[in-house]
């Protein structure tokens, strides 16, 4: 089998016919076999529309799940029933062009692991989206980008609308929540070759949207799980919250050592090297794990390399603040705030490239190709 297009429902009864006649003419014409698989979790009459349409089409099967439902699960399971060498997923709502599957094709075609259509390349188009629906859009794709670093480049990670070869999603586990589903195979499957090409989203004709509250509230906890099994994307994250619990380590001690009467100076400085120390410590156990060193003399120079970028952050962003207060006239807090946001950036950039730089690239860097060309619908 050529080509599986994976289609989840819920009570969208009056778009099946419609879609699988549509993708039908789309793909008849290019000569490959096909499948339609619908993955049916309906409560009205749903089912029985799709038994009628799998009885006159050969190219048609369905699967009507009882036992759970949820959009992201029916991806997967209809990805596992899949026969096809090339895997498309849409939904079944009709904002999703089946004329743009050849093109999708043609691009797996060429190498790609991956195709996703996009709104945001040129050619391509909301659909005349409200504001809302566009602020939560926005917000979406804004956060998945900031948080994974494989969607960086993606202009459209959010999208329902794609395609992947089955080989690159083979021999992996998938625990998918909410409605999001493409984002975990990218970084579950470590896809790294992906192609967009631009695509007309086409304003909702029938049913209902799934963009709840509560799906929302489950997209931003998907990607908290994905951010915790990426180590490229967990370790800014744990970076920060050990450099918060260094600050803490420090004003601790620094209490402690000004109740036992120590001179403010010593006690200022014995305490910053203890949480140095401590961050240094949690930092190669955690945050750059996979690249510690054992050798007593190898930790010392991560620990030197480690305490020169300390003080390389400090001068950055006490310049930086001087900069911003006394040159430009900002706010001393908002000034603050900037200088250390850049010393943070300094201290995580350079020991991630240089006191636990790693022996060699362990993951391929990212390659988006983004088609511009208007493709016909």
């Amino acid at each position: 089998m050529d080509i599986s297009v994976i289609i989840p429902t819920f009570n969208e009864g009056n778009n099946v016919r419609i879609i699988a006649k549509r993708i039908e003419e789309a793909l008849q014409p290019t000569g490959k076999s096909f499948e339609i698989l619908f993955v049916d979790d309906s409560t009205d009459n749903t089912p029985e529309l799709l038994e009628q349409l799998s009885n006159k089409d050969p190219f048609v099967d369905y699967l009507h799940r009882t036992n759970r439902r949820g959009l992201a699960t029916a991806v997967t399971d209809g990805l596992k029933c899949a026969l096809g060498d090339n895997l498309v997923v849409m939904d079944a709502d009709l904002q999703h062009p089946p004329e743009l599957i050849p093109a999708m094709i043609d691009k797996l075609s060429e190498g790609f692991q991956m195709v996703v259509p996009s709104r945001f390349v040129p050619g391509g188009s909301d659909g005349g989206l409200n504001f809302y629906r566009k602020f939560v859009s926005w917000t979406a794709r804004t956060i998945a980008r900031l948080a994974l670093k494989r969607l960086r480049k993606i202009t459209d990670p959010t999208s329902g609308f794609f395609a992947v070869k089955r080989s690159a999603i083979q021999g992996n586990v998938y625990h998918p929540i909410g409605w999001k589903i493409m984002i975990e195979l990218i970084v579950r499957a470590h896809i790294t070759s992906i192609a967009e090409i631009p695509y007309q989203f086409h304003a909702r004709d029938l049913g209902s949207s799934k963009m709840s509250g509560s799906e929302q509230l489950r997209y931003l906890i998907h990607l908290a799980r994905l951010v915790m099994i990426s180590e490229e994307d967990r370790k800014f994250f744990s970076f920060c919250a050990i450099g918060l619990s260094g600050v803490i380590v420090n004003l601790a001690i620094y209490k402690v050592m000004l109740l036992l009467r120590s001179p403010v100076v010593l006690a200022f400085m014995l305490s910053s090297i203890i949480s140095m120390a401590s961050n240094y410590v949690l930092n190669s156990t955690l945050t750059w794990k996979s690249r510690s060193v054992r050798q007593a003399n190898r930790q010392m120079i991560q620990f030197l390399r480690y305490a020169a970028v300390a003080a390389g952050g400090l001068c950055i962003s006490s310049g930086f603040l001087s900069f911003l207060y006394y040159m430009i006239h900002f706010r001393p807090m908002f000034s603050g705030l900037l200088g250390i946001v850049t010393g943070v950036i300094w201290n995580y950039v350079m020991n991630d490239r240089w006191t636990f730089s790693p022996k060699k690239a362990s993951v391929p860097a990212n390659t988006v190709e983004t088609v511009a060309q208007h493709v016909q619908k």
